[in-house]
């Protein structure tokens, strides 16, 4: 198993200006949902933050999203240690597989690999 990303969600009605601000450091839109933006920069792609309003599909929004390499060997791992799966492992229609786990601090982990 290996990570790929680490993307911090911040939880925000304020997706213009978020655009805007974090723009004047250098970040770029490449997703946007409606209900989630995300900005990364075009000389590290891999440097990104998430603005969300509220998941669309889970019933938590997620402090941060961590992108693996086999998301459903993960979520077995995960499970067997028995931390609370607060959203199952599903596919979702916009191209990823996830499921959210709560972390021990109480943070909600959104876990996915794209399909």
């Amino acid at each position: 198993m290996a990570v790929r990303r680490v993307v911090p969600n911040v939880h925000s009605e304020a997706e213009q200006e978020s655009r805007e601000f974090y723009g004047l450091l250098g970040f770029e839109e490449v997703m946007n949902h409606g209900w989630i933006m995300t900005l990364a920069s075009p000389s590290s792609p891999m440097a990104q933050v998430s603005f969300m309003s509220s998941d669309r599909t889970a019933p938590v929004t997620a402090d941060m999203s961590v992108e693996v390499d086999d998301v459903d060997a993960v979520y077995a791992v995960v499970r067997e240690s028995g931390a609370e799966i607060v959203h199952p492992l599903r596919d979702e229609e916009w191209g990823v597989r996830r499921f959210l786990v709560r972390d021990p601090n109480g943070q909600v982990v959104n876990v996915l690999g794209h399909r």
